[in-house]
């Protein structure tokens, strides 16, 4: 008779990074541990960004044992990073367990220093502006992922430390809205010291629902909206997810929210040269500022030939210089709050709608980035 040899299944470990500080102490009381320990792991994976166990002093060591043991505390990896030479952008590359690859980007100002992060990897909306859009788009990032970017972004920025975050970089935010939600509510908590609800702004392309949603959840955080066009025709060419949730709904969610919030939106405008720098447009911009308390961002549009785009996203141009300022005075005049988001980063593909991974293909080389 053959003699059958027995293998040990391997452990599979749970993650922690990603849990809220309920979730954690709900862990540890099914794991047979004081509840006061979800407590103590909260404060060391979000307050102090520890990235193991071991650093978690003050758990006693057959705990940290423990969490080696049957626990993951890390959701990414870091790859490579490139700064600007021209303004200091610094853009990064994590890996994910799965082994996909995203980017975050922190911006340095005069007065802050702001960190754009991914929440999902690719995107599934096809803006023919945004370099994402056009790489397709694979899975959601979880709450512990978009976390995670801040702490990796955290540890390596020696400068000035990160004052605000934006859910802005590759992805639409209210599509990945249970585990965006999450990371808003592990920021939210008092333990988390870093980073204020109320210097995280939320970005999406409009996603009507999930923004009424989001002004319900009783987490108040800042939101913008791309909105780009105020004419449905005009969107629909160069955000198709206008033929889902039109510009008047949208418009009608973050009315909503602002009044649920108390919060002032903001509008991002990507300016395209013959598309929506007319005059028709300028009036209907003015026309909405006025009917709702907001703050509005004139973006200058940043090439996407790195994408090798086709169709309309291949014939974009940035409206030219003269045309912004036409534009930007004339809001001002209407005492309209406008600023204009020159370009940060191009010179390395991190500027606003530039951020792209050209293939979607998991990188399964072994040892990247160490």
């Amino acid at each position: 008779m053959t003699e059958q040899i027995k293998t040990e299944q391997p452990i599979v470990k749970t993650m922690l990074k990603g849990l809220t500080l309920n979730e954690l102490k709900d862990f540890f009381t099914v794991v047979d541990e004081k509840r006061f320990r979800g407590d103590q792991v909260f404060e060391w994976m979000y307050e102090h960004l520890a990235q193991s166990f071991d650093e978690m002093s003050t758990l006693p060591n057959y705990l940290r044992k423990k969490l080696n043991l049957y626990c993951e505390l890390n959701t990414l990896t870091y790859v490579s990073s490139e700064v600007s030479h021209k303004t200091g952008t610094k853009k990064y590359l994590f890996k994910t367990k799965d082994n996909y690859v995203i980017e975050s980007v922190i911006i340095p100002e005069a007065k802050r220093t702001t960190l754009c992060i991914s929440t999902q990897v690719g995107c599934p909306l096809d803006c023919q502006f945004c370099a994402t859009g056009l790489m397709g788009y694979n899975r959601n990032l979880t709450s512990g992922e978009i976390f995670d970017q801040y702490l990796l972004a955290s540890k390596d920025w020696n400068k000035t430390p990160i004052t605000n975050i934006v859910y802005m970089g590759m992805g639409e935010p209210l599509l990945n809205y249970a585990n965006t939600l999450k990371s808003l509510q592990i920021f939210a908590t008092e333990k988390t010291k870093g980073i204020s609800l109320r210097k995280i702004t939320v970005s999406t392309a409009g996603i009507a629902p999930k923004i009424v949603e989001l002004a319900d959840s009783g987490i108040k955080v800042k939101i913008a909206l791309s909105i780009h066009s105020l004419f449905d025709e005009t969107r629909n060419k160069i955000m198709p997810i206008n033929k889902k949730y039109s510009v008047n709904e949208n418009i009608e969610a973050v009315r909503y929210y602002a009044n649920q919030t108390g919060t002032r939106i903001t509008f991002e405008y990507v300016m395209l040269k013959d598309i929506n720098d007319r005059s028709d447009d300028l009036n209907a911009l003015i026309k909405l500022c006025k009917s709702i308390p907001c703050k509005l961002n004139i973006i200058p549009f940043n090439s996407i030939a790195h994408m090798n785009p086709s169709g309309i996203a291949r014939e974009l141009e940035p409206s030219p210089r003269y045309k912004i300022e036409e534009f930007v005075t004339k809001l001002r005049e209407n005492n309209i709050f406008t600023a204009v988001r020159y370009t940060q980063g191009d010179d390395i593909a991190a500027a606003c709608g530039q951020l792209a991974i050209k293939s979607l293909t998991p990188n399964l080389s072994k040892g990247e980035g160490e």
